[in-house]
């Protein structure tokens, strides 16, 4: 508090921002905090061979959708798993229907990775530009992510900021990109819900690519043993990543019964052995 870390009190009770605290152990040095601990364990995979990144994996896949504020029975909007364009399946789905205050979905998924580096001389520049920017991946509110150029003032950058900060130079090099959402599996079991997005871009030889410019990101700096699959983040798909239809900057759900609140999401995603 001393340093400027800014609080309220709300109740007599002294309230940091939780984004604010994460971005404070992640850069503490300390090694002990809970973020660090906990991002550690989160690339750990990373460090592995790249070629159980590839094969087929099955998902069981399960969301809770509420609507806080509630103002009646409405139909039900979910952006859902988009793997089949990648060589994925998508089974035994259960979709929201018309209800009120809260709603489920439910499928089994399974994600394919494919090796399709970026071919493009252009693609691969505007990337590495951006990886060699020094900007710093931190807890961003998913809100104001959606507000790249502000992130990218502060000298900062999130996945989705990220994404939609790049797709905008492939678009402007006559690209034809777009930012989407979905989500990073199997990680603590199902129990760490961060918000996901990557591009998606049309390279040189007419293949859809992705680019995962945050993982890539991450990995460079929690593990100097990542080089294999910083690289894959650069044009390939990974079974560790559910793309679903959802663009960028957009929410994953929504309710239609009038409520001004955004629809409250949480993922429980398990890995099916």
């Amino acid at each position: 508090m001393g340093a400027g870390l800014p609080f309220a009190y709300r109740s007599g009770v002294r309230c940091f921002d939780v984004n604010d605290l994460y971005n404070l152990g992640m850069y503490s040095g300390r090694s002990d905090t809970q973020p660090e601990l906990a991002f550690r364990m989160l690339f750990r995979f990373a460090g592995r061979s790249v070629v159980d990144l590839l094969g087929p994996r099955v998902w069981d896949f399960r969301v809770r959708l509420e609507c806080a504020g509630c103002e009646g029975a409405a139909p039900w909007r979910f952006e859902a798993p988009d793997v089949v364009r990648f060589g994925g399946r998508v089974e035994d789905v259960v979709a929201p229907s018309v209800g009120e205050g809260s709603a489920s979905y439910a499928a089994r998924v399974t994600s394919v990775g494919a090796r399709t580096p970026l071919v493009s001389p252009v693609l691969r520049k505007l990337t590495g530009e951006y990886l060699e920017a020094g900007y710093r991946w931190q807890m961003v509110p998913v809100a104001m992510q959606a507000d790249y150029e502000l992130v990218h003032r502060l000298g900062v950058t999130s996945c989705i900021a990220a994404s939609l900060w790049l797709a905008e130079r492939f678009r402007a090099a006559g690209y034809r990109a777009e930012a989407k959402r979905g989500w990073f599996c199997g990680v603590l079991g199902g129990a760490l819900d961060l918000p996901h997005a990557c591009v998606e871009v049309e390279d040189d030889d007419g293949v859809l690519k992705t680019v995962d410019i945050a993982k890539a990101q991450l990995a460079a700096r929690l593990s100097p043993d990542t080089a294999d699959f910083q690289d894959l983040c650069v044009g390939s798909v990974y079974n560790k990543v559910i793309a679903s239809t959802a663009s960028g900057g957009a929410p994953f759900a929504s309710h239609g019964c009038g409520s001004e609140l955004p629809a409250g999401v949480r993922a429980d995603i398990r890995a099916v052995r």
